[in-house]
């Protein structure tokens, strides 16, 4: 039977791509909008000699307390960047920086192979300034084997670099494992939590994690804005990339955007009060989705079963081009693959990671359901898939 919409409804697709990025929550929004006129908190958070600064300055604060919290860090350890890609670049750039203002060699660097780009550019460009970087390939499921860490360490390993979700197929690294085994070796842990934040719970102490790349507008808030959370110990030290007034505690300088920093906060607060229901409504919408579209002949799910995220659902449509099948869903905005590589034919690198070939690569579509999925959307979406899937296989 077909699902079609409701009469008068708009023609715009379905969304389900939020893992590229998600709509800014209305409320979020209400409170960017009073730091933009003004009447509101529009001034520049570092002029500390009038009552305009303080009330920005203020504003700012709060919302680093909510992100902090959001981790369970301590709000001293929230750095503000521009997104979780400059975080990124802070973390591993910055710790070899400072290792090399330290006087000691270039090191040793540890990522997995399925990192997103912001993390594999920053290496390979420390590898090209003489730093070693060792890459781990993950199991099938697109996780990082303890073992596999554990072998790889060296004596001068300063820094390992490992996703918690995975952008792509959303699998889920145990990081609390892999950060124990980084803390015991005395190395820095850096984990990019940029799909992490709403969808799983994150704890940087009980996780052991010394550095944490995060992003706003995954979590339903603006674009322009993310933090990275630095242990404060005498062992993590992190050299800045950006110079011109100090700002962040020396690490990051640049005027703060109010408005962003707020947005920040307040996507960062309503994520955990959502967290004990969002995630479990999302993951059930996923499984819909998932279970009408399974029985398709030559369609498999990339990625693990039980340890994914709540709203990533990687599929391989086997017989189909991708790029077809992308074009030929005109009811649905979905992906073939990470939003920072759509604009190569190349088959997916995580894919190809995980062990699909080129073909079964290319026939993969990323389908991500969020905060304003419903379930009439997900029959839409189930009926447009298979009616597609059908066509294009005749």
């Amino acid at each position: 039977m077909t699902v079609s919409r409701p009469s008068g409804a708009p023609q715009r697709p379905i969304y389900l791509d939020y893992a590229a990025t998600t709509p800014v929550d209305e409320a979020v929004a209400e409170q960017m909008v009073q730091c933009l006129t003004r009447e509101g908190n529009f001034a520049n958070p570092a002029s500390r000699s009038h009552l305009y600064g303080w009330q920005a300055e203020e504003a700012v604060e709060q919302a680093r307390l909510q992100v902090a919290e959001l981790i369970n860090a301590d709000s001293r350890e929230i750095v503000w960047t521009s997104g979780a890609t400059e975080a990124d670049n802070l973390a591993l750039k910055g710790a070899a920086e400072a290792r090399r203002r330290a006087g000691k060699s270039a090191g040793h660097l540890i990522v997995s192979a399925i990192e997103h780009k912001a993390v594999l550019d920053a290496a390979q460009w420390l590898a090209e300034q003489g730093v070693q970087v060792t890459y781990l390939i993950p199991n099938r499921d697109g996780r990082v084997d303890v073992q596999i860490l554990k072998d790889a360490l060296r004596e001068d390993t300063f820094l390992v670099s490992i996703m918690h979700i995975n952008n792509e197929i959303g699998s889920i690294n145990d990081i609390a494992q892999l950060g124990a085994v980084c803390r015991e070796h005395g190395c820095l842990f850096h984990v990019d939590a940029a799909q992490s934040s709403g969808r799983v719970p994150l704890d940087v102490v009980a996780q052991s994690v010394d550095l944490m790349s995060l992003s706003a507008h995954k979590m339903y808030g603006p674009k322009g804005v993310g933090a990275l959370y630095v242990r404060r110990h005498p062992d993590v030290v992190i050299a800045p990339q950006m110079h011109g007034g100090g700002h962040e505690r020396g690490m990051r300088s640049g005027t703060l955007a109010t408005h962003l920093c707020v947005g920040m906060g307040s996507a960062a607060q309503l994520a955990k009060d959502k967290m004990g229901s969002e995630p479990k409504r999302i993951a059930a919408l996923r499984d819909q989705l998932w279970q009408g579209i399974a029985d398709l002949p030559g369609v498999r799910l990339n990625g693990p079963v039980e340890e994914r995220s709540c709203g990533h659902l990687n599929v391989a449509f086997g017989g189909c081009d991708g790029e077809m099948l992308l074009l030929s869903l005109r009811q649905l905005a979905v992906a073939t693959g990470s939003a920072c590589t759509s604009a190569t034919m190349a088959p997916s690198y995580v894919l190809k990671a995980i062990g699909l070939s080129d073909e079964l690569a290319q026939s993969s579509l990323r389908i991500s359901l969020g905060r304003y999925t419903t379930e009439e959307e997900v029959a839409i979406a189930v009926s447009h898939i298979r009616e597609v899937v059908e066509k294009i296989r005749k």
